[in-house]
């Protein structure tokens, strides 16, 4: 468990803004995991305040999905639920094919050649497969992508629903590596449409059907669809 620092950064930060950021950092980094109780007492002694902001941050959380609340038991970090994954991908497609849409025309070349670099590097990691490093870099790569969005509430939901499926799994890749491939593949077509100036919504439904085949290939992995 990473131990919160008292310094300067925590009194600029209001008390439930902090504990809210320090929960979250614990779950993301699996410190506290899921099915884990989270007693407001204890995390309101470990990080020196009242349970008041302690409880106002885990409101936020439960808001986010990250955090559950049961009756006569309290709040629990969010069990890793399948269906639960298929909705943000789903909905990642739907926010991010929109927001890669609207940002297309106003990428610079600089940044178009970085996102090219990155999915180079995507397909030289195919040699010897990591799914978390190949997971890492693909974040990067769409993240370019969608950068210059203007409307920044969704980018909001896009960066809540990344968290998200970074609680319900580590990678997506550990289970479908084959898929890793064609999602090379489909980075280099989306680029070309960008590159070529294509109509906003030839680009949404790419990068929307290229969230869609990866969510596919992993339902079809567990034999669900």
């Amino acid at each position: 468990m990473t131990t919160p620092a008292r310094t300067e950064a925590t009194q600029k930060l209001g008390k439930a803004q902090y504990a809210y950021e320090w929960i979250k950092v614990q779950i993301l980094e699996q410190a506290f995991t899921p099915g884990y109780r989270l007693v407001l007492a204890n995390i309101a002694q470990t990080l020196g305040m009242s349970v008041v902001p302690v409880r106002e941050a885990i409101r936020r959380l439960e808001a986010e999905g990250l955090v559950t609340f049961e009756r006569n038991v309290g709040a629990r970090v969010a069990m890793v639920d399948g269906e639960q994954y298929r909705y943000s991908m789903e909905a990642l497609g739907i926010l991010e094919g929109a927001a890669t849409a609207q940002s297309a025309a106003h990428l610079t070349a600089k940044e178009l050649a970085e996102a090219r670099e990155l999915n180079a590097k995507l397909e030289e990691s195919l040699e010897n497969f990591d799914p978390e490093t190949f997971t890492a870099v693909n974040h990067q790569f769409h993240q370019i992508l969608a950068c210059r969005c203007p409307n920044q509430r969704l980018n909001d939901m896009i960066a809540v629903e990344w968290e998200r499926l970074n609680h319900l799994r580590t990678s997506t890749f550990s289970f479908v590596p084959n898929r890793a491939r064609a999602s090379v593949n489909e980075h280099y077509q989306i680029l070309h449409l960008i590159e070529t100036h294509a109509p906003a919504d030839a680009v949404e439904k790419a990068v929307r059907e290229h969230r869609t085949a990866t969510l596919r290939s992993y339902l079809n992995s567990r034999g669900t669809n």
